[in-house]
This record gives C-alpha cells, sequence and structure tokens, in this order.
C-alpha cells in the first residue's frame, strides 16, 4: 500500500511519503546553499516527516478524510519525532563522533520542532524537551517507519556518505573566520536550518495542494539591472528642474554618485550618513541596486523603525521602477503565530492549514518591512517568522533610521547583523543621519574599516543647515493650553506648522483644541491608531496643502519624524532624545526653501511618560545638553544637532542602558543572549543541572530557544493585529476573508491587508469586545473592526491613553 504524506482537497489525490521528503529535500538543499550547508538542510528535509511512514498515520488521515465531520482526535500521531529518533540513535549513542553528534543536535531540533519552535536543549525547569522527545518518547512504529525510510528515500550507505558530507560542512561553518562564540554559532545555525525547513516543507505542501509544478529559484540579476537603469534614468531627469544647480542639489548628486561607486565594494557592513532631506532613499537604493546586480544578491530588503516611511518609500519606489507585483510591504503579521503546535492539522487541508500555506516567506525582490518584523524572524516564537530568516542571506539590507533600534534588543540585532555578514554573505547598511553607536556597546556591531560612504561629512552636514533649533525646554514648561496658544500665535507668520508630541492622547487633545481655536486653518490629526492607508491618503492631503502653500497646522506622534518627506515652515518638537529632535527638523524647511527657519524644542508637562522610559532617559539627557549649550556656545560642537552632541548623547544613553542591552529576562534571571548563546561555564541552567543529577547533560549544546523565544517581545507589551474596514478596499478585503478562498487567494489577500491593519493592546481589544466592535474570521485566526469601531478622523477611537506609541510597528 502506498504511503500518505497528504491528501489533496479539491480531487483526493494522494502525495506519497517519498515524493514529499525528496520534493522537500531538494528545495532544503537550494536553500541551504546560500550559506554553505546545502546537505545539513537537505538532513533536515529528508527526514522530517519520516514518521508519516507508519500505519498509524495512514489510519488517521484516512479517517479524517473519510469522516471529515467526525475526525480521529487531533494530535494523536506524532510524526515528527521520528527522524530526531533517528539522528539520536546512529549519532548520539554509543561512541560519538563530535561533529556527527552536533549535527544531530541541530538538524534533530529543526526536525522535532517542525510544527511548533525550535525545543530547549535545557530548560529552566532543567529539562530536556530535545531529550525528551528524541530519547524516551515512545515510537511503537519506528523500526517499521525506519526501514521504509531506508527502501524508499535513500539507502543506510548512502545516508551515511550524505551525513558525512553534512559534518564536513559544519566542521567548514565553526571554522569561519567569524569572532562569535561557537555557541552563537549553533543558534544562528539552527535558526537557519529550521527556517529552510519550515519554507521548504509549506513551499513543497502548497505547490501540491496548489496542483503546481515546482517553483523554478528566480534570479532576479536582470530584474535588478533593468532597475537600476530606470533609477538613473529618473536620477538624469533632474538636471532639467529648476533648481537643480543649487548648491543643495548639487551636493545631493555628488553623494548619489559616491554611493554608486561606494556599491562596487565586496559586501560588509557600512554606513550611509546622508542628513536629513539629503535624498537617502534614492541614493541608497542606487547603491543597493548596483551591488546586487554586481554581487548577484538575491533580495534588497528595508528596514523601517514606522510602517509610515514603509508606505511612502515603497510608493515611491514603485513609481520610479513602475513595477507593483516585485515590490512587498510587510507591515506585521496578519495572522497571529501563536507558536503552538500544528502537527494534528498537517496532512489535512482547512483553514489554518490554508492560513500556514500561503506566501508569507519574503522571496520578493524588494522588500518592505519595519525593525520589530526583522527582529522577530530571529528571535519571536512560531514558525510565520523565522520561515523568512533564510531570505535574509545572500541580500542588500538597508536599515533605515538605525537609531530607533529598541534599547533591549540592541545586542540581539547586532549579533544577527554579524551572522548576516559573516556567514550569510550578505551586505548591509546603516542608514541615518544620526548614526548610533553600536559598536560602543559590549556585544558590538562589526562594522568594516572605513565604512562611512559619503565623503567629508562636516561640511555636508553645514551646507545642510536649514533650520535654527530654538531651545524653549530648559525653561517653563507648557501644558496644551499654552501650547495651543503658541501655534496660535506662530500660524499668524507662518504658513505651516507641524507639532510632534511623544502620546497619543496629548496628540488628540491639542488637535481637538486646535480644531476648535482655528476654525478658519485645516488642522490634520496623525497617529497609528489610523491603518496604514489611511495615514497615506492623510499625508497626500497635507501634502497638497504644502505645495500650494495653504494655511495648515499638523499634529502628530513621532511616526511623521522618521523619513516621510514632508516640509513645514516651522516644527514644534516635544522634548525627547537628541535623534527625534534631529528628525523632527528634517521635516522643517526640508528642501531649503527659506534660508533658516525655526525648530522649537518644548517641554510638554501633560504628556505621561512612565511607560516610555526609552523617551524618558532620553529626554534628560538632551536636556543636560541643552543646558550646557546655554551655559557655553562653543561645548558639543557649537549646537544641539552637531556630531560632537549625537556621539555624546548616544554613548550616555547606551552607558545608562548598559545592563538592558542584552534583553534582561527578570522573572527568570538570565538575560536573553545568555539563554541563546551561552557557553556551559556561564550557563546556569547547566551548572543546576549538573549539580541536581551528579551528572552532566548528555548533550553537546545546552541552550534554552524555545524559552527565548516566548519572552521575546520588542516592546514589552504584546498587541494584536486587527484589519479594519477602511474605505471600499478594507471592507473588500474583509469580505473576501469571510469567504472560501484558495491558498493563491489567501496569499494575496492577505498581502493586500497590509496596508489596512492596526494593532491593538489587549485592552482595547477587550473594550471592543464588549462593544461589539471586533469580529473573526476563517476560524477565528484574523480579526476585524466593524465599521462603527474605525472613523476617518482618529481611526480607531477610544477615549484612552494606551501609553505607547505603536509606529513602530
Amino acid at each position: 500500500m502506498n504511503s500518505i504524506a497528504h491528501i489533496r482537497e479539491s480531487d483526493h489525490r494522494v502525495q506519497t511519503v517519498e515524493e514529499h521528503l525528496l520534493g522537500v529535500k531538494e528545495l532544503a538543499e537550494s536553500f541551504g546553499t546560500k550559506i554553505g550547508v546545502k546537505h545539513i538542510a537537505g538532513l533536515a528535509g529528508m527526514l522530517h516527516d519520516m514518521g508519516k511512514y507508519s500505519d498509524e498515520f495512514r489510519e488517521y488521515i484516512l479517517e479524517a478524510v473519510k469522516n471529515p465531520e467526525a475526525p480521529p482526535r487531533r494530535g494523536s500521531v506524532d510524526h515528527s519525532t521520528a527522524g530526531g529518533r533517528l539522528l539520536y540513535d546512529f549519532f548520539h549513542t554509543e561512541k560519538i563522533d563530535r561533529y556527527k553528534g552536533l549535527l544531530a543536535e541541530v538538524v534533530g531540533n529543526a526536525i522535532i520542532s517542525h510544527h511548533s519552535y525550535l525545543q530547549d536543549f535545557l530548560s529552566p525547569e532543567l529539562e530536556s524537551n530535545y531529550l525528551q522527545r528524541v530519547r524516551d518518547k515512545c515510537l511503537p512504529e519506528f523500526a517499521w517507519t525506519k526501514q521504509n525510510f531506508f527502501e524508499h528515500i535513500m539507502s543506510e550507505i548512502d545516508f551515511q556518505l550524505y551525513v558525512d558530507k553534512a559534518a564536513a560542512e559544519l566542521k567548514a561553518y565553526l571554522e569561519n573566520g567569524s569572532t562569535a562564540s561557537p555557541e552563537t554559532k549553533f543558534m544562528f545555525l539552527t535558526k537557519f536550518i529550521f527556517s529552510t525547513l519550515i519554507d521548504a516543507d509549506r513551499t513543497n505542501t502548497r505547490l501540491f495542494e496548489e496542483n503546481n509544478v515546482d517553483e523554478a529559484p528566480q534570479d532576479w540579476t536582470n530584474l535588478f539591472a533593468s532597475y537600476y537603469d530606470k533609477l538613473l534614468t529618473k536620477i538624469n531627469s533632474f538636471q532639467d528642474q529648476i533648481h537643480s544647480h543649487s548648491p543643495i542639489n548639487l551636493l545631493r548628486c555628488q553623494m548619489s554618485e559616491q554611493c554608486d561607486h561606494f556599491a562596487e565594494k565586496p559586501p560588509g557592513i557600512y554606513t550611509l550618513s546622508i542628513p536629513t532631506g539629503g535624498g537617502k532613499t534614492l541614493a541608497s537604493l542606487r547603491y543597493a541596486l548596483k551591488h546586487a546586480t554586481i554581487y548577484r544578491k538575491k533580495h534588497i530588503i528595508y528596514v523601517v523603525p514606522y510602517t509610515t516611511i514603509i508606505e511612502q518609500n515603497a510608493a515611491e519606489v514603485r513609481k520610479i521602477l513602475m513595477d507593483d507585483a516585485n515590490i512587498l510591504e510587510h507591515h506585521s503579521n496578519v495572522v497571529e503565530d501563536t507558536g503552538d503546535d500544528d502537527e494534528e492539522f498537517d496532512g489535512l487541508i482547512n483553514v489554518k492549514e490554508k492560513l500556514k500555506l500561503a506566501k508569507d516567506n519574503w522571496d520578493s525582490p524588494i522588500i518592505f518591512t519595519t525593525m520589530v518584523q526583522f527582529l522577530n524572524v530571529f528571535y519571536a516564537k512560531g514558525s510565520r517568522n523565522i520561515r523568512r530568516l533564510h531570505n535574509l542571506t545572500e541580500s542588500v539590507l538597508i536599515f533605515d533610521e538605525v537609531q530607533k533600534v529598541p534599547v533591549s534588543c540592541v545586542s540581539l540585532f547586532n549579533e544577527a547583523l554579524n551572522f548576516l555578514r559573516d556567514f550569510g554573505r550578505s551586505d548591509i547598511v546603516l542608514c541615518t543621519a544620526t548614526q548610533p553607536a553600536l559598536d560602543f556597546v559590549e556585544h558590538k556591531l562589526k562594522i568594516n574599516a572605513d565604512a562611512e560612504m559619503i565623503s567629508n561629512l562636516d561640511h555636508v552636514i553645514k551646507a545642510f543647515k536649514r533650520v535654527e533649533v530654538i531651545d524653549q525646554a530648559t525653561g517653563t514648561g507648557m501644558n496644551n493650553d499654552e501650547l495651543c496658544d503658541f501655534i496660535n500665535a506662530k500660524i499668524q507668520e507662518v504658513r505651516s506648522v507641524l507639532v510632534i508630541l511623544n502620546t497619543k492622547s496629548v496628540v488628540k487633545k491639542l488637535y481637538q483644541q486646535l480644531k476648535a481655536a482655528v476654525t478658519e486653518i485645516p488642522v490634520f490629526h496623525l497617529s497609528t491608531s489610523m491603518c496604514p492607508a489611511h495615514r497615506i491618503d492623510l499625508l497626500q492631503e497635507i501634502r497638497e496643502h504644502l505645495k500650494n502653500n495653504d494655511k495648515i497646522i499638523c499634529v502628530s506622534t513621532q511616526l511623521i519624524e522618521a523619513g516621510v518627506d514632508v516640509s513645514f515652515e516651522c516644527v514644534v518638537r516635544s522634548l525627547a532624545g537628541l535623534d527625534s529632535i534631529a528628525q523632527a527638523a528634517g521635516r522643517c524647511n526640508r528642501h531649503g526653501e527659506q534660508e533658516l527657519q525655526q525648530v522649537y524644542v518644548i517641554d510638554h508637562i501633560e504628556e505621561n511618560l512612565r511607560h516610555l522610559r526609552e523617551i524618558k532617559i532620553g529626554k534628560e539627557i538632551s536636556k543636560r545638553i541643552l543646558i550646557d549649550l546655554r551655559h557655553d556656545r562653543n561645548s558639543h560642537g557649537g549646537h544641539i544637532l552637531s556630531a560632537q552632541a549625537m556621539d555624546k548623547y548616544f554613548k550616555e544613553f547606551y552607558f545608562k542602558f548598559k545592563e538592558e542591552l542584552d534583553y534582561p529576562i527578570p522573572q527568570l534571571g538570565p538575560k536573553m543572549t545568555q539563554l541563546l548563546t551561552a557557553n556551559v561555564v556561564d550557563n546556569s541552567y547547566f551548572q543546576a543541572y549538573c549539580h541536581k543529577n551528579k551528572d552532566r547533560l548528555p548533550l553537546f549544546l545546552a541552550n534554552s530557544y524555545r524559552t527565548a523565544a516566548e519572552h521575546f517581545h520588542v516592546i514589552e507589551n504584546l498587541t494584536t493585529t486587527v484589519i479594519v474596514p477602511y474605505k471600499e478596499e478594507g471592507k473588500d478585503i474583509i469580505a473576501e476573508l469571510n469567504g472560501d478562498s484558495k491558498i493563491e487567494d489567501l496569499t494575496r489577500v492577505l498581502r493586500r491587508a497590509q496596508q489596512y491593519t492596526i494593532n491593538l493592546f489587549k485592552y482595547e481589544l477587550d473594550q471592543l469586545d464588549r462593544n461589539g466592535g471586533v469580529e473573526s474570521c476563517l476560524d477565528g485566526k484574523v480579526l476585524v473592526l466593524n465599521e462603527g469601531a474605525y472613523s476617518d478622523e482618529f481611526g480607531l477611537d477610544l477615549d484612552n491613553d494606551s501609553g505607547f506609541d505603536l509606529s513602530i510597528y
């Protein structure tokens, strides 16, 4: 009788276990080749569903198809442990070869975890989830399963030869010239292999379900070359514009050309410190396209702090490259990845399986995503995030406004980038006018020597000076009433005023006061309570007013200050970190329309920063620098936005948070970096295990991957993504998700839905649920707002203060 891996929903055709395992092996091998671990990844692919060679699984899946209304008990058949058991029995008992023993742990963990998340080799409870599965769990049909594998997939002799090649790859990987610790190397290798397995497994299953032939791997080199030509045509067209020979435009042109020449350098970690308004987006794209063409990179990935920048930059790039299909925006996971075990669904195509199989692996040539999503790929629980990891290798990654890396994630961020440089053959650009001191911290970022793309930076910064920062923060603070009067007076002197405050509640309150007080002038409100499509529409309306020289006031959270291409005559910024002040200044007189315009820094006394410690500390450091400048005009380079002031700010900021840079986990004790990469000497759990059991843990690795992932959140408070009924498009998306969709349709709809999502805290969801404001579709896996819960003025309009600005999502 034929084996069964999956049964197709449409025609009940069977995919055999050998078809599936060999197909996944081939895909995984192609992914593993990116970092030189073809056979390690292939080993995971060929073994992952080996447990489906059992009468128990065959009976289970046939009964489920026969009786869909009353299927067998879910999760009653374990088919993911057998492959890990095979590796353990062969290479982790009796006489153990070090490299093959390590290989068994790395690959075995990926195999047994491919329906949930990587297991702990040693947990805080001093138990080994990994050993409980591969060594201790009862597998009644294992001998029969093993016999079938060697008969139908690969002979035992060929299997041993294949493992020899994988072990040689592991040895070469460990002997890479990187200075990373062995434990760090193993952590990233395990995550990479897990990523290749997840993506290969889901891709092969999706292709079978869609009755498609295998997708050939894409080579985007010619596409990148054609994009580069289109971009140069656009850049050259600027020469025909009226102000093309102004000093600032000539300087922009020079910096763009410097990026072009720099693209010929080999991959590394570089910095691009173009001042705000200096044409950073096009210059970095020019670099990325040329570098990707020369070095045959597979993807260009923009990682930004705020979804607002995704919306703007992606739209700008689409317009220039004249291509919608190949540019992916990824704001957030529309379908939440709980990380729960989904083994019970495997083999049967239902709603949850369709959502799991939908293409969500960042395989597009150009991708825009957020810092949260980037960090989630490496460190968050669940398989949806980590599936994308292998597509970050052999790529060009541009980190726009890199100074916005959350404090607790600095070490984790640095280690991820070091891995991508040293092993992933990726090229990394740190792009900001305010470079943070990421090589100042303990887990240093390995920035290349002579890393800066722009020469003579001091001259460039002086040439781009378009504003004067006026300190009104070291005196008396302002409340909203006083600020309203101040803005009302300023709008009589200038045509446009932008106000940026630190919390959504004061933004909303000030907006309402201004709207009542200044009835003859348009007043706009921006916050992350609005979905991306909503903010795009509002920003377009704001730009039209600015272009027409209309009187206009805009009140916003910090989402507007990093990378959003708007230019106001006057900006008011509530005191925060020096980088935030610099970014806010970049929204004033952005293109040098006037000689010098004013940026007023105020201290808003109504802002509640008790939950915003990074802003609070940044504000205190900035205030001390402002006080120094009041006492001595020549201190810190002579002005608040100087390179010297910025360097002092970041070093003091990171020193202040020194104990928090490694992602502390107070409830556990060890920090995240220790859970993931500590050696046995420094691993408190390993030492406690040895003391308790009077013996060593019988494994080479003792790190706690699952525990670390369960405690990882880029910000402390978890949020949930909800689709909103903004305009007809948002309503149409919700209607489609309520229908009966195929996998390819779900892929398309979920990508469209990115523009129509907001992120809500639990208390906000609870309030909406009590009021009937939120519903679910797709068996509860996707949440949507009812029309009455979303307003064209405020987006989600809850009369409360979250205490957090979710613009980093």
